[in-house]
């Protein structure tokens, strides 16, 4: 079984960009999309819509901790 496969178990395989504002407690939409044009999370995008394959916000989420 693959690491943290219990992690945001709740939502889908790819959020949008609301679900990753939710995802990571609450943070603004403005912060949100400065992590997503940072490279800091990698998304795609789908027409003007961005998704966010959750295994890239498990990344994100692990690689901060210390």
């Amino acid at each position: 079984m693959p690491k943290n496969c219990t992690l945001f178990r709740d939502y889908p395989d790819v959020v949008t960009i609301d679900q990753l504002c939710e995802m990571l407690g609450g943070i603004g939409i403005k912060t949100a999309y400065s992590l997503l044009h940072s490279g800091d999370i990698k998304y795609l995008k789908v027409g003007k819509s961005f998704r966010i394959p959750k295994c890239n916000i498990v990344d994100y989420v692990t690689e901060r901790q210390i």
